[in-house]
């Protein structure tokens, strides 16, 4: 099982928030790409970015430093936030970037979507992120009106390979992510689709959880920035059982 370090990235500092609130802003590092290199250093694989600016105003603030980051550290990295349209993707890309991760747009123009799955395959991902199972977009400001269920079909269909599944109201809450809602995602659609988990994963417990289900892999932000969770040894026990 894959584990994807988070580094969310706000006013180009390494922040958390909870529950996607932009009030609730706690910065965990001021340099992005010093925590990059620090989850490098604990054996960090695959690192995933979230530029919130870019998420919620819709155009992207990051580049430069993802470039750093990408030309740092030499391991892939996937990254979501403000991806709109193909010279959003092929940017990321540049900047040295191996998924991209796309989430309002993949409800509000599935055209785009399917272009880029059509040009750039299993580098692009879908982000589901759901409160009380309604996926969320702009930063999850807005209500889509879809489930979660009715995306991750239809994104399958697509030919999406990985979905980041996200349940907002677990975010930065410590309280361990939505199992139920994950392994029925899974079980609905992981014939073709790789889920990986995410929201409040905050415990050894909550990983066996997401390696039961058939997560793919799982994204862990505050419970290694306040060291609830060790990532060196989280890294050893989980990632020994990838193919």
């Amino acid at each position: 099982m894959q584990i994807y370090p988070a580094i969310d990235i706000k006013d180009g500092k390494c922040v958390n928030l909870v529950q996607g609130k932009f009030d609730e802003v706690t910065v965990f590092n001021e340099d992005p790409v010093a925590a990059a290199i620090d989850w490098l250093n604990h054996g960090a694989s695959f690192i995933h970015i979230v530029d919130l600016d870019g998420a919620r105003y819709g155009t992207s603030h990051s580049n430069k430093i993802v470039s750093v980051i990408a030309d740092t550290v030499k391991i892939p990295l996937q990254l979501g936030g403000g991806i709109r349209n193909m010279k959003d993707i092929e940017e990321k890309i540049s900047c040295g970037v191996k998924r991209v991760i796309i989430g309002t747009a993949a409800i509000e123009n599935q055209a785009f979507l399917e272009e880029a799955v059509a040009k750039y395959g299993d580098m692009i991902a879908v982000g589901i992120d759901a409160a009380d199972g309604i996926v969320k977009t702009n930063a999850w400001l807005s209500d889509s009106g879809i489930t979660a269920m009715e995306l991750c079909k239809r994104v399958a269909e697509i030919g999406v390979k990985y979905v980041i599944y996200t349940d907002i109201l677990k975010d930065g809450m410590m309280s361990g992510f939505n199992i139920e809602a994950t392994k029925a995602l899974i079980d609905a659609c992981g014939d073709k689709l790789s889920i990986i988990a995410s929201g409040g994963i905050s415990s050894k417990e909550d990983l066996y959880a997401a390696q039961k289900i058939g997560a793919e892999g799982v994204i862990i932000g505050k419970a290694i920035y306040n060291g609830t969770l060790d990532l060196s040894a989280v890294i050893k026990e989980f990632e020994g059982d990838k193919k």
